[in-house]
């Protein structure tokens, strides 16, 4: 390395070795075990050609192979003491024998042959063996001393893996063809098109290749003969034709658009509606029914006919009537009654017509009200019978002039779960939702568009709204003025008051707690831990308000309690009923007596409760179905229904506390959902889960008694 200046400042070592010194373990032979830290065995390695040269004389062409190989001599001990620290000439001079011998086998891997060669010794002895072997298997079958047995092996740790993925919808669709549909679907290609002079004579021009008329023969006939005359007039005459044809299309269009020809369709199917429902309607308003006043003496035969079937109809009615005495009247109730079987005359179901139509086909019966004002028209709201198949909801408002089409139609982006009709204002429709919005429709618009909605207020609800009612305010605060609030309940555990003023917002009366189950400790046995909840909160499924205390109120709760709460107090319970095993359904005050009320859940029963009395009065249980709803009659103090999945029964407690007097079933396709009670009649709406209203009459209802109750 030298420096800018030339010299050379290469570093120089620091240790200088002696030529004359012997590196020790340089020219050994043998290297002691201990050097190595072996147990006594030498190694002999890296050997020059030089060294090996004679020994490769002595140990021929096998040593010679391994002249550069490393041996190991596990056999040779030597000592230490025995190893000499230099060799002298004579010593390199002089022939040493080395010896090579093979190590211990190491098994890494020991994979037993399943064949053998059949030169081997052991080849007769597997062919006897298998000899053997194909002897047992041909005498194995219906041999006793084999048998079967199962042998259970080990199996590896099972991995669950879930998939969720969007439903697969299959729909079944169909036409039908007709065999000129086939003809003009080959042949299209074929149809030469036709002037249009031809299609101003006649409508298609399909009908004209294929099935030509005879007008249509004599214009080309004639056409052929006069030669371009004819044809110049023909074609000056196809826009005059064609002008006039589309004046009778805009003009026959413009009177089924116009006012009065709607009005004049409405009142016709208002005519044909009462002329098909007439004797179905004078039934249900309790009217005789009217006859045909053109039947005049010579139909004296049709009379008759009459008069035998009114008459076979009564004696049919009398064994039925014999029929239900005998299945429902206990002999100790009779006796309880001071009555014969001959003084009670028992409840009578009769089908008078069903709301439903296309549009409500498929969509579950959620709620049903009447309209406060007009006791002829009723709101029924339609959403999915299952929360796993949630469609668009309807609410729609029927009339009992027409069963066959609704008067209004609401389209909801989510199911209806609940609605009910305004007191002070009778045209307003309040609607709850499965997605917890709730919507206000003015009826009397067409309009499909709702007047309020709470999809902007921030205090709306994060569950489905189970029910809600339009309820008035304390009477003796505001008079004659006659104020309501609209109260909710939801499954997200709030009860909540709407305030409706230019927006929908809302304030909340109870926040419903979860309440944990009151279980008797048995003796000796330690307290246990309450669990962690997942929620605080408890769902709510229904609600009723006191009928003469407005600021009482029951809420059934998915847990199966109902809590009476009060809306000046919304920390805590006034009284927690418990007595039902799964969720409460519906609650209802008796509208006779203000201390009793009936509530039905999904554990298959319904109970009477008395609010002064946490425990039962009594539980009534027929099916092992769940109960969706009860209603009190409001013409007896006795009588309620029950919708059942597979039934709707009538009760009548001054007969029977133990079977319901009627049982109607429903069909095969769908399940009972809903009941209402007529107001002015004595008939039962029933809401099933097809998207039917069916309309049922009570025949031989009690007259109310104010000294039953």
């Amino acid at each position: 390395v030298f420096d800018d200046e030339g010299k050379d400042v290469t570093p120089h070592p620091l240790f200088h070795s002696d030529p004359n010194a012997v590196v020790p373990g340089q020219g050994k032979l043998l290297a002691s075990s201990a050097y190595f830290g072996a147990t006594g065995s030498v190694v002999l390695s890296s050997f020059s050609m030089t060294q090996t040269s004679g020994a490769n004389a002595s140990l021929g062409s096998f040593s010679r192979s391994h002249s550069l190989t490393s041996c190991y001599f596990s056999d040779v001990q030597v000592r230490p003491e025995e190893i000499k620290e230099e060799l002298t000439k004579e010593d390199l001079d002089r022939k040493v024998d080395i010896y090579l011998t093979e190590t211990e086998t190491i098994w890494i891997l020991d994979m037993p042959p399943v064949v053998v060669s059949a030169e081997s010794e052991d080849a007769a002895r597997v062919l006897e063996r298998n000899r053997i072997y194909v002897d047992i298997c041909k005498n194995r079958p219906g041999s006793d001393r084999f048998v079967e047995k199962m042998v259970q092996t080990v199996n590896g740790a099972a991995k669950n893996k879930e998939v969720q993925c969007d439903k697969i919808i299959m729909e079944d669709k169909g036409m039908m063809v007709t065999s000129w549909d086939l003809y003009d679907s080959f042949h299209v290609l074929e149809i030469e098109p036709t002037s249009k002079a031809e299609g101003s004579r006649a409508p298609t021009g399909k009908n004209i290749k294929s099935h030509p008329t005879k007008e249509h023969n004599q214009s080309m006939s004639i056409s052929s003969e006069r030669g371009s005359t004819t044809s110049s007039i023909m074609i000056s005459e196809s826009p005059v034709l064609a002008r006039i044809y589309e004046e009778e299309e805009c003009h026959s269009e413009a009177i089924l658009t116009s006012e009065n020809f709607q009005q004049d369709l409405f009142f016709m199917e208002r005519i044909l509606m009462e002329n098909i429902f007439q004797p179905k309607l004078a039934a249900y308003r309790q009217l005789p029914v009217l006859l045909d006043p053109d039947v005049t003496s010579d139909t004296s035969g049709t009379v008759a006919a009459v008069e035998a079937a009114k008459q076979e109809e009564h004696a049919k009615l009398k064994k039925d009537e014999a029929e239900q005495k005998d299945a429902f009247i206990d002999p100790s109730i009779l006796s309880d009654l001071n009555k014969t079987p001959e003084e009670i005359v028992p409840l009578r179901l009769e089908r008078l017509w069903s709301y439903r139509c296309d549009l409500t086909n498929g969509h579950g019966v959620s709620s049903m009200a009447w309209s406060k004002v007009n006791p002829d028209l009723l709101a029924v709201g339609y959403g999915g019978s299952d929360f796993k198949e949630q469609k668009k909801g309807l609410a729609c408002c029927w009339s009992l002039k027409n069963p066959m089409w609704p008067e209004r139609i609401f389209r909801c982006e989510h199911g209806v779960t609940a609605l009910d009709f305004s007191m002070a204002s009778p045209n307003l429709l309040a609607v709850g939702m499965y997605n917890g919005s709730v919507a206000i429709y003015d009826v009397r618009s067409c309009k499909d568009a709702a007047l309020l909605d709470s999809s902007e207020s921030s205090n709306k609800h994060t569950g489905p709204v189970w029910q809600l009612r339009w309820v008035e305010q304390d009477r003796g605060a505001t008079g004659d003025d006659k104020r309501e609030r609209l109260i909710c309940i939801s499954a997200d555990g709030r009860v909540t008051e709407w305030l409706i003023q230019k927006r929908l917002d809302c304030t909340d009366l109870m926040k419903m707690k979860r309440t944990e189950s009151e279980k008797k400790k048995l003796p000796g046995e330690k307290e246990r831990k309450s669990e962690a909840l997942i929620s605080q909160q408890a769902a709510g499924m229904c609600f009723d308000f006191h009928p003469k205390d407005t600021n009482i109120y029951l809420a059934g709760t998915e847990q199966g309690y109902i809590h009476k709460c009060s809306c000046s107090c919304n920390e805590q319970f006034l009284e927690t009923y418990r007595g039902h095993k799964g969720p409460v359904y519906k609650v209802a005050w008796s509208p006779f007596s203000a201390d009793m009320f009936l509530s039905c859940s999904a554990d298959w029963s319904v109970i009477l409760w008395h609010q002064d009395s946490q425990t039962p009065i009594l539980t009534f249980s027929s099916a092992p179905a769940f109960v969706h709803d009860i209603m009190w009659s409001p013409k007896s103090a006795f009588i309620f229904a029950a919708a059942n999945e597979s039934r709707v029964e009538i009760w009548d407690l001054s007969v029977s506390i133990f079977q319901p007097v009627i049982t109607s079933f429903a069909n095969s396709r769908g399940k009972f959902m809903s009941v209402l009670f007529a107001k002015n009649t004595d008939c039962l709406l029933v809401g099933d889960s097809e998207g039917e209203v069916s309309v049922f009459k009570l025949q031989n209802l009690a007259a109310p008694n104010s000294n039953k109750v």
